[in-house]
């Protein structure tokens, strides 16, 4: 379904997800899974889904639009899985950005205090 809260839309879709009571919401492709109510009858708190990920190419997007704050590697530099690269600032929030692979850096599309859009392209690894 869609809904409009304050001129934006949003594509969501509720599922429940069977016997373990647990409800599964995705607002625009990013996917939350609710537990049932608790013995003090509070629901247990949303788990963010991963992202899918597309392993045919070893680029670094960005999940969302903000301002680059730091940068911890190089073009050239090896990365393990899980390795901090560069933190996000985006909605008063720092967001560390992790390599999702295990690489050489080939190129670093960013610098420090560069604005980025959501999809776009941060690094690039070989």
């Amino acid at each position: 379904m869609k809904l409009k809260i304050k001129d934006k839309e949003y594509d969501v879709e509720i599922s429940d997800q069977g016997a373990g009571g647990q409800v599964k919401i995705v607002v625009n492709g990013n996917a939350y899974m609710f537990g049932k109510a608790g013995a003090a009858g509070e629901i247990s708190a949303p788990q963010t889904a991963l992202p899918k990920r597309d392993f045919s190419s070893k680029t670094i997007k960005a999940a969302l639009a903000g301002v680059i704050t730091e940068v911890f590697a190089k073009e050239g530099d090896m990365v393990k899985e899980g390795q901090k690269l560069l933190t996000l600032s985006a909605m008063k929030m720092e967001n560390e950005i992790v390599s999702e692979f295990t690489g050489r850096i080939k190129e670093l599309k960013i610098k420090q205090n560069d604005k980025v859009k959501e999809g776009d392209v941060l690094i690039v690894l070989a």
